[in-house]
């Protein structure tokens, strides 16, 4: 079977506030090939990405990513990355590329799980999967006080480990950092494994980032993560190297397989933290993870946003019964809560299982997502090379006529 149709539909809120919560608006995207549809999201923005499959050619490793997608053979996982790694060599100048590849991947692996009958993490040879320990991930509240309510809503909520980021944190006094991380130990317990996300505020600055250290060890934080901005190797090797305790987590801004390796070699990481909607897809994603497991560093999901993107985000670790922590959207928009009408719940263990249903496991809720849908029409030099509408169906025609 060939590719037919690709298709991308922005979704906002009708308010995005400037907070660090990147669930206010999403791309999704949709692959048709032989009868048969996947689906896959980019953590990217929406408008931005939507461009790059559609802008001119601007020299030989500058091209629009369609050309190296559309009409191509999808018959086996090969394919699938043969057309990934072709991705980046016709669109290497184009920045945004790895981004908007990263959806078209998912999609085209749900599309193949489909059509096979078969789960992705099962296509990507693991005999089984191993349930996650999900952490609630939520950013730390304005006040301490704050702080601690959300920590005592994790445990209630039944989650065994929880990650605060952002937010005040890194911006104030010292003091007042390890006041927010006393309160998140206070409202956890004693149990319960605390993570912190500093959200890259100390740029390089080790200084700034040992300066919160002890309040971290006293309060036996799991990770620092993001102390600083990634690529920044030396900086985070030199605070791993002072950091006895706890450990450095980071990896998320990494966009391709040679940026997510140095950080494993040269950062001194205890966990490498991919997100499969910015790496390149769940093909790039896995590479990651299955190097990481040579050197030791734990794979660790990245996602704040949608259950697609978290079922999505297991499958390149599914089988790795060692590497057991999840990052689970606690608090997403509405938007998020709509995405799909199936959730990917964590169980009485505080554990969530990767789908074994063909594909992601997981279905867009398009009744519940069109009043979302942001109209776009893109135009060069008088043509329209895109342009969105209200449903599916109308989407489709849209795209074939411009395709004819």
């Amino acid at each position: 079977m060939k590719i037919d149709s690709v298709d991308f539909y922005y979704l906002s809120l009708p308010v995005v506030r400037d907070i660090g919560d990147g669930s206010q608006d999403a791309l999704l995207v949709r692959v048709e090939a032989g009868g048969c549809a996947g689906w896959g999201e980019c953590e990217a923005s929406p408008l931005v990405s939507i461009a790059s499959w559609n802008c001119p050619m601007s020299h030989s490793a500058c091209k629009p990513i369609s050309v190296s997608v559309q009409g191509q053979r999808l018959e086996s996982v090969d394919d699938i990355r043969r057309i990934n790694a072709l991705v980046r060599a016709q669109s290497f100048d184009l920045l945004q590329a790895d981004h908007t590849l990263s959806g078209i991947d998912i999609a085209l692996w749900d599309l193949l799980g489909k059509k096979l009958g078969e789960p992705i993490w099962r296509l990507l040879g693991y005999e089984r999967a191993f349930p996650k320990t999900a952490y609630a991930s939520q950013l730390f509240g304005d006040d301490p006080q704050t702080t601690l309510r959300r920590a005592q809503q994790a445990v209630h909520a039944g989650f065994r480990a929880a990650k605060f980021g952002w937010g005040p944190y890194g911006h104030g006094t010292v003091e007042l950092d390890a006041d927010h991380v006393r309160a998140a130990r206070e409202g956890l317990g004693a149990e319960a494994a605390l993570l912190v996300d500093a959200g890259t505020v100390w740029g390089d600055d080790t200084g700034a980032a040992e300066k919160r250290l002890q309040a971290l060890e006293e309060c036996r934080a799991l990770w620092l993560e993001e102390p600083f901005v990634s690529g920044a190797l030396e900086a985070y090797r030199q605070l791993s190297k002072r950091s006895s305790k706890v450990k450095l987590a980071g990896g998320e801004g990494c966009h391709n397989f040679q940026q997510a390796k140095s950080m494993i070699d040269y950062a001194g990481l205890g966990y490498v933290q991919i997100d499969t909607g910015r790496i390149g897809g769940i093909t790039t994603a896995k590479q990651i993870a299955d190097y990481a497991g040579t050197k030791g560093v734990r794979f660790v999901n990245h996602t704040f946003t949608t259950h697609l993107a978290l079922s999505a985000s297991l499958q390149p670790y599914a089988g790795m019964e060692t590497d057991d922590l999840c990052e689970y959207p606690f608090e997403p928009s509405a938007l998020a809560r709509d995405f799909t009408a199936t959730k990917l719940q964590a169980n009485a263990d505080g554990q969530v299982r990767v789908p074994d249903q063909p594909g992601l496991g997981l279905e867009p809720d398009w009744p519940a997502l069109k009043q979302y849908l942001v109209e776009v029409e893109i135009k060069v030099a008088g043509q329209v090379i895109f342009s969105s509408a209200h449903d599916l169906t109308q989407r489709r025609k849209v795209a074939k006529t411009q395709r004819d």
